[in-house]
């Protein structure tokens, strides 16, 4: 058994892969801002990350954020250099070198800087959760209307299945980049939201809007899908009889092509 260290270990994903690695028999070591005692600014590095990944023979760097994460990328890679670890598997996204959103620009910027960080890697793209689906959704909802980007689809995967597979690969040899990870279904962003406001009781007239821009045409184009590795199991129907239980949630449109 190993020693591994899951950044964003208290986060949605990181949680999981976390707890995953415990249940397998790993020494596990959580490093968060604020879950001690590995809390940790990984954008600001220091002496704590140092501690951290002391001793550690692989990392899973499953913590983001909106802005710092190529300065939290070079301070982890030079912490995790000087402590000889064997394996960093990164965690991205479908899309990142496709569609020009400035997140995924960084996202895109960090597997770079894996790559080249001269330790073992493995870097697993995955298509949108579920989970961020519901946020956005919510979020549009606050107003009578829920006006949606016109023809964008969307993919979502269930965020326990990108745990299974990242686990899979943290206790293996490092592979470099692996085959993307896509959920089991393709289709319009309308759908999904209807979906969700039939399972949260909520009755919002829907908006189909033409937006403008190099990221929107990148979106609608479909560049953050992966049609052909539609190999998640759960689909969103699913998820929302989870999260908001049975009654309302009915099965989607079906499997529609990319």
């Amino acid at each position: 058994m190993t020693t591994i260290l899951v950044t964003g270990g208290t986060g949605t994903l990181g949680r999981l892969v976390a707890e995953q690695l415990r249940a397998g028999g790993h020494e596990v070591r959580v490093l968060s801002r604020h879950s001690e005692p590995y809390a940790v600014d990984l954008r600001a590095g220091g002496a704590g990350l140092d501690t951290a990944v002391a001793g550690v023979d692989t990392i899973v760097h499953c913590a983001s954020a909106q802005k710092g994460d190529e300065q939290a990328a070079r301070n982890l890679i030079s912490a995790a250099r000087g402590a000889g670890v064997r394996h960093l598997v990164y965690v991205s996204i479908v899309g990142v070198d496709e569609v020009p959103f400035p997140y995924y620009r960084s996202k895109l910027a960090v597997e770079r800087l894996v790559e080249e960080s001269g330790i073992g890697w493995t870097v697993l793209r995955a298509t949108q959760f579920h989970d961020l689906l519901i946020m956005m959704f919510q979020g549009l909802s606050k107003l009578p209307v829920m006006f949606l980007p016109a023809g964008v689809r969307d993919q979502p995967v269930e965020v326990a299945e990108v745990a299974d597979r990242l686990v899979e690969l943290a206790t293996a040899a490092p592979a470099g980049r692996v085959e993307d990870m896509g959920g089991p279904e393709v289709r319009p962003l309308e759908s999904f939201a209807r979906a969700y406001l039939k399972a949260s009781g909520r009755r919002r007239a829907v908006v189909n809007v033409p937006l403008w821009g190099a990221a929107y045409r990148g979106f609608r184009s479909g560049g953050h899908l992966a049609p052909r590795r539609a190999v998640g199991k759960g689909s969103f129907e699913q998820h929302l009889e989870r999260r908001f239980g049975s009654g309302r949630v009915q099965a989607g449109s079906g499997r529609s092509g990319g």
